[in-house]
């Protein structure tokens, strides 16, 4: 069974470019859906083999959002986080905390790091001004927005300068 894992198969291939063309994270069911829209005959279960195999080999990238796995095609290689938009799926890949942030925070709790998995889901400026409106409230000052966020952050020992800012990568979820 090991040697078939390695083959490449047209429903492979359909699967990965599918997933290539999804530009925010989308859960197998979803994909699947897409596929049978698009004609394809394939079954939602080697749907989720494959994009399980796709994650396990860091072709993609999944996250759990609202109890799901979703998945998204992995254009990075180096160890990555996101954060993620609930509302629209807008992600940005950022870098990891350090090793150093990593084992300070670990060894303050008495653990020692195995592994570790960072996601942040949330809204995006854009989601969240539109939500702001719909409800009738005035956007959130970006700045205040952020003094808050600081504060929350701060109370868990998120604030450490060894943290990394967001950076490359955004996809637009548009």
């Amino acid at each position: 069974m090991a040697a078939q894992s390695g083959r490449n198969t047209r429903q492979k291939d359909v699967i990965r470019e599918a997933l290539g063309a999804c530009d925010v994270f989308i859960s197998a069911q979803a994909l699947h859906q897409r596929l049978v829209d698009g004609g394809e005959h394939i079954s939602l279960a080697t749907v989720y083999r494959r994009l399980n195999a796709m994650a396990d080999s860091g072709q993609a990238d999944t996250v759990r959002m609202n109890g799901q796995q979703m998945f998204r095609l992995c254009g990075d290689e180096r160890h990555h986080h996101h954060l993620v938009c609930v509302a629209c799926g807008r992600t940005v890949q950022i870098d990891p905390p350090s090793e150093t942030w990593l084992r300070s925070i670990a060894e303050e709790h008495g653990f020692t790091v195995e592994s570790h998995t960072l996601e942040v889901f949330g809204l995006c400026a854009q989601c969240r001004a539109a939500r702001a409106q719909s409800d009738g409230v005035d956007a959130v000052d970006d700045a205040d927005a952020g003094a808050a966020v600081d504060a929350e952050a701060s109370s868990f020992g998120l604030n450490d300068e060894s943290m990394p800012s967001a950076s490359r990568n955004v996809s637009d979820g548009r």
